[in-house]
């Protein structure tokens, strides 16, 4: 699967893989090292603990690298009065009869509990591009829901988001 990346997070993604291999990688090494001079590996919880923090470091690492090679680069721009990435949108849902605030991301980012929706998602893609007052159609499964766009704030990436974890 190819992720859809701006440029911010690319840099975010570097700079996490720069940090790994750089800090975290030598810290879990002498981790490991110091538990292993500790004796019996077979029965050193302290080893096998290091040992299990250091693969999840390379793992990490594997996985930030893997997805920047298969990575489309997106452009965060969009017109003023549209729907595009990092802008907050109000939405109405029709059902519903409430109002709800949501921030489009690019998946990496999303986070349902913190209203950030990936524009890969249904609602994040059926959103995208729209205009206030349009109606949408937002599909799921057999039929889907309707929600109009009320309101636009153009919201910014300011780095505080984080990358998801895998």
């Amino acid at each position: 699967m190819r992720e859809q990346l701006t440029k911010k997070d690319v840099e975010r993604i570097e700079a996490e893989i720069e940090h790994r291999k750089l800090v975290v990688r030598k810290e879990a090494l002498e981790a490991v090292k110091e538990a292993r001079a500790h004796g019996d590996l077979s029965e050193n919880f302290e080893y096998h603990a290091a040992k299990k923090d250091k693969n999840k470091n390379e793992s990490r690492i594997r996985y930030l690298e893997r997805m920047l090679r298969t990575a489309e680069i997106i452009s965060e721009e969009s017109a003023a009065d549209e729907v595009g990435l990092n802008n907050t949108v109000t939405l109405y849902f029709e059902e519903d009869d409430e109002c709800e605030e949501f921030r489009l991301v690019t998946s990496i980012r999303g986070n349902s509990l913190k209203n950030m929706i990936s524009i890969e998602s249904p609602l994040g893609k059926a959103v995208y591009g729209k205009k206030v007052g349009e109606r949408v159609l937002v599909p799921m499964g057999d039929g889907g829901y309707y929600v109009e766009v009320r309101e636009i704030k153009n919201t910014g990436d300011d780095g505080s988001d984080t990358i998801r974890s895998y």
